[in-house]
């Protein structure tokens, strides 16, 4: 298993009801071709071998003895492959016939799993014809290809890599599915062979439903159901294949295909895991249900081949897909930045808060916070104090950015230049103002702190806070400067998102002015500018040449704190994300910078101001990560360096 992903896959063969022939070459041809693309687990629908729709050809024993030849004919056909395979059948286990799933690999039957839950609705009538799983104890053993093998609904599947489970089709339905159980007793994949028959609206109810029980349980979900080929008299199958982690879909099929089709993708258990820890609720029920353990059963995994992902690495994990979504995203996110600004006026009953205004992102989504949240308060905006400080490194486009924004969002402007006051102040510390090291630039985020600081005073007034997720992670701040705030807004927006958030509201909740201004500010390179501008008046002190692309250390946040990856799989997972954009060099230098930086700056984040959670990641030193600020990096920085 490498870096903790299982490639699994779900198969919709064509079938031809209640030809057992012809359904196993299917199952065979799948097999091979699960394994040749270094499938380690394949599952197929429910029935699959038979065809689900043979209606009351189940009581005919010739159809059920051919059932068991082609699962003979398939193992037998396909014991020299690794993939682990769950087919579909009807199995006679004590005069009763169970509809079943049979778990096989290299010749051996390692399990069968019969279903729980028969529907006998509408237009199932699935207990016609079959006992359900509860029929018969725990510890029920059959005769299945001259194999002894356990029977078992509560039956665990363990490999050296992960841990599975298996139920079919109405288990999941029900308000308590197997799955659930499952999940509290180890399985961290489940896979669900299945005959779901299809009608307007019901395709969406069950993406939700896999969806949430995937999340529910903390697992990865596979979902094959039956497609071409099963009996359209009174029902249609469309071929479903969907694979679900943690509430997040995958792969899917194409529904309605004719042809058969294979879906393959990569599930990662050590992600899973990791939640799994962190979830205290999940471990609370487990618990809760460990009166009832699990039949186990071991398995081979066979892992010597190198892993390349087919599933997606998203390069942006932080920022949601375009169009609807992205819309819908934004929306929430500003709406949380307003609500808890807003929290924070109506207790300390301030009408009146001050924010520095560079031309940036950070304090342009900052004073489009307040001028929402001024809004929907009531209060005049012109309570809103917005002090532009140019300095040393002020270029003409921030600064009349910055100008022009306050001007067309009708809040106060005030202009305090840091000049004269820097200038003093490095004469009294004998600072030789030539020499622009961090003493000339720290000294210039201070004094424009002490200002707002001291300006709010003056007015009864909130400081609030620009800073943003990305720069409190790699201690992008100035110490008691811009790292200080009465109530820091953007705490936990990474910095790829702010962009997508101004340009949001640029797009959707201001005048044409505005607009205009917004558009440049998201064009203007990211400084901090305290350094001199160059002879052409443009920025030369790019924060992105200093640290590193955002993009890539919001990946490397992402993954670091989100779920605990190591470095290695971070690497790993870069590479892929970041294919055309990054080499391994570029992306081994910055992940080593970023680990350099988050460890050494622990103790800025150890006193932050308030501000409010937006998403799930969040540095806040009373919520989400806790951290002593001499801890060491030596382990990190080790396998940063021999990757």
């Amino acid at each position: 298993m490498k870096f903790g992903f299982v490639k699994v896959a779900a198969a919709i063969p064509t079938v031809k009801v209640a030809d057992c022939k012809f359904n196993a070459q299917q199952a065979e041809t799948q097999i091979a071709i699960a394994d040749g693309k270094g499938v380690q687990i394949v599952v197929f629908p429910e029935l699959n071998l038979t065809g689900y729709s043979c209606g009351d050809l189940f009581g005919q024993q010739l159809l059920l003895e051919q059932a068991e030849l082609a699962l003979m004919q398939i193992m037998n056909n396909t014991r020299q492959l690794d993939v682990i395979s769950i087919v579909g059948m009807p199995v006679i286990v004590n005069s009763t016939l169970l509809n079943c799933a049979v778990v096989f690999q290299k010749g051996k039957i390692l399990g069968v799993v019969p279903k729980t839950y028969l529907p006998n609705y509408k237009e199932f009538y699935e207990q016609r014809w079959f006992a359900p799983s509860t029929a018969h104890p725990e510890d029920t053993m059959v005769r299945l290809c001259g194999q002894l093998v356990p029977v078992s609904s509560n039956m665990l599947f363990e490999t050296s890599d992960v841990c599975f489970g298996v139920e079919i089709c109405e288990d999941v339905w029900a308000p308590v599915p197997p799955s659930s159980l499952l999940a509290l007793k180890g399985a961290e994949i489940i896979f669900n062979m299945s005959a779901d028959t299809e009608n307007i609206c019901k395709h969406q109810y069950l993406r939700s439903l896999l969806a949430q029980q995937s999340a529910r349980c903390l697992a990865g979900y596979v979902f094959a159901s039956s497609g071409f080929g099963e009996s359209t008299t009174d029902v249609v199958f469309a071929g479903n294949g969907l694979i679900y982690e943690n509430g997040t879909l995958l792969a899917e099929s194409e529904r309605f295909s004719f042809k058969d089709q294979l879906v393959v993708t990569e599930i990662d258990v050590e992600r899973l895991r990791g939640e799994r820890l962190t979830n205290t609720t999940f471990a609370a029920s487990v618990r809760m249900h460990a009166q009832q353990p699990a039949r186990r059963v071991t398995a081979e995994m066979v892992t010597g081949r190198d892993l390349m992902l087919t599933r997606y690495v998203e390069p942006h994990p932080f920022v949601p897909a375009g169009g609807a979504l992205l819309d819908e995203r934004c929306e929430e996110i500003f709406s949380i930045q307003v609500a808890g600004l807003a929290k924070r006026l109506v207790h300390t009953g301030c009408k009146t808060v001050v924010v520095g205004i560079s031309g940036g992102l950070d304090s342009t989504l900052a004073l489009l916070v307040c001028v929402k949240t001024f809004d929907k308060l009531g209060l005049s905006r012109k309570g809103i104090i917005g002090i532009t400080m140019p300095g040393f490194g002020t270029t003409d486009r921030t600064y009349n950015n910055a100008l022009t924004l306050m001007s067309s969002l009708q809040v106060t402007t005030k202009e305090i230049s840091i000049k004269d006051a820097c200038i003093q102040h490095f004469q009294d510390i004998g600072h030789d103002m030539s020499i622009h090291d961090v003493t000339y630039e720290n000294s210039q985020a201070r004094e424009r702190t002490q200002i707002l600081m001291d300006y709010a005073n003056k007015v009864g007034g909130l400081v609030i806070g620009t800073g943003d997720l990305s720069e409190l992670a790699l201690g992008w701040a100035t110490y008691n400067g811009d790292h200080m705030s009465m109530y820091g807004v953007n705490a936990s927006i990474p910095k790829t998102l702010v962009r997508y958030l101004v340009n949001w509201v640029a797009q959707t909740g201001v005048d044409v002015l505005s607009r205009n201004t917004l558009l440049d500010i998201i064009d203007t390179p990211i400084s901090p500018e305290l350094i001199p501008a160059d002879e052409h008046g443009n920025i030369r002190q790019k924060t992105e040449d200093l640290v590193g692309p955002y993009e890539l250390h919001d990946f490397f946040i992402y993954y670091f704190l989100r779920f605990g990856f190591r470095p290695a799989k971070i690497y790993w997972l870069a590479e892929n994300a970041f294919r055309g954009t990054y080499d391994s060099t570029t992306i081994k230098k910055w992940l080593i910078s970023f680990y350099r930086r988050f460890f050494a700056q622990q103790f800025k984040r150890s006193c932050l101001p308030d501000g409010p959670k937006v998403g799930s990641v969040s540095l806040s030193p009373r919520g989400d990560w806790r951290m002593p600020s001499d801890a060491s990096a030596a382990l990190w920085l080790k396998e940063c360096e021999e990757l």
